[in-house]
């Protein structure tokens, strides 16, 4: 089979590796703080602190911003749960805007348009989540702006976009945001086999994502509340999680870090491809924002499904069938059965169902060859039965 995306694990990942594992530091050792440096530099970012998951890193940044009971977290409703997730964590509610229907992120005039009227309402969001879908950013420029007006607090879930520009700056800088959030996932653009990481260019926000991914405790003496006993003496200052990285994971992250241009040049090189191989096929290709440089970590098609003779289900199935890999990012979190019970109807996010009715994520990944697309094609014509 052909599958979506994976992993490109090669020999000088594997000898980074196994120095961690001949070395005297399994974890909390120098290879974390190194990789977190290495990604702050690259993007150009003040700060960066490696955790265990992107799930990890969107929870400990909502609480860094203070996000609690009775606040309000928006985000997009097309992108995997924990984008959501991480409000109900800090007991917020949830709610969602609907996206663009070219660019398949969150609208901003939808955006705009749930401001003004959760203004009136006096209930607007402490924390928007927007979310780099497929790799493509945002519009932060035109967000940032809305965002300032409504004193809205902004993460930037670039979960799929580490190595993509927006205005020619990498993702990840936190220019018109106060935090980002990286995954690495395996089938994301590099890899720490499971990973994650915050970003941010705030001195506070840092300290207190610092702390919260290790339990809340610290061995600075300048933020204990008294005297230390001794050079053995700690203190927990806040309650906080096990959500650090081991060295093992960051020694990977380095190593595929010094590939991660080169893996999202490939990428484009892919996609240019199948944009050739598509464009007679009765299908929408994914559009690139004028502003942006994808990580491309997803290649999304839609269906017209108006011109051809088989349903969504049926092409997707074909595909599988064929041994094509197929997914589809994503299931539109309003209609979870979990978030059901929040009251959300079916089209209460009409371009978010209307994407989900024709998507599916084709497979995309830097060691996919040419004869292997044209292999996906191929299956993809027989599955439209054109």
């Amino acid at each position: 089979m052909i599958p979506y995306g994976k992993q490109d694990i090669q020999q000088s990942d594997i000898d980074a590796v196994i120095e961690v594992l001949r070395s005297d530091f399994l974890t909390q050792g120098p290879k974390v703080p190194a990789f977190e440096m290495a990604v702050a530099q690259k993007v150009g970012a003040k700060y960066a602190l490696a955790v265990n998951s992107a799930t990890s890193a969107l929870h400990i940044a909502c609480l860094a911003l203070g996000l609690g009971k009775g606040d309000w977290l928006w985000t997009t409703p097309v992108t995997f749960v924990a984008s959501a997730n991480c409000g109900l964590y800090c007991g917020s509610q949830v709610d969602f805007v609907d996206i663009d229907a070219k660019t398949y992120n969150i609208s901003v005039s939808a955006l705009e348009n749930k401001l003004k009227r959760s203004a009136s309402e006096n209930r607007l969001p402490k924390v928007l989540v927007v979310v780099h879908l497929c790799g493509q950013p945002c519009e932060m420029q035109e967000i940032k702006l809305l965002a300032d007006k409504y004193g809205v607090k902004v993460i930037e879930d670039a979960s799929h976009a580490i190595g993509g520009k927006y205005q020619n700056d990498y993702i990840g800088n936190c220019k018109y945001s106060d935090i980002t959030i990286f995954s690495f996932h395996p089938v994301k653009i590099i890899t720490t086999a499971e990973g994650g990481m915050v970003l941010t260019n705030s001195d506070e926000l840092a300290d207190k994502m610092n702390l919260l991914r290790s339990h809340g405790i610290t061995r600075d003496p300048h933020l204990m509340t008294i005297a230390p006993d001794g050079p053995w003496y700690y203190q927990q200052i806040d309650l906080g999680f096990n959500y650090r990285m081991t060295e093992l994971q960051a020694a990977l992250g380095l190593s595929q870090l010094d590939r991660l241009d080169e893996y999202v040049a490939l990428r484009h090189t892919i996609a240019t491809h199948y944009d050739s191989l598509l464009s007679a096929l009765p299908l929408t290709l994914p559009s690139q924002h004028p502003d942006s440089y994808s990580g491309l970590h997803l290649y999304v098609i839609r269906l017209n499904l108006s011109q051809i003779s088989v349903s969504h289900r049926e092409v997707f199935e074909s595909l599988r069938a064929q041994d094509i890999g197929v997914n589809l990012h994503y299931i539109p979190v309003h209609v979870q059965p979990y978030y059901q019970q929040f009251g959300f109807e079916t089209e209460d996010f009409p371009e978010a169902m209307a994407y989900y009715r024709e998507a599916i994520t084709l497979p995309m990944y830097p060691s996919l060859t040419t004869v292997e697309q044209e292999h996906v094609v191929t299956a993809l014509e027989k599955a439209l039965r054109v």
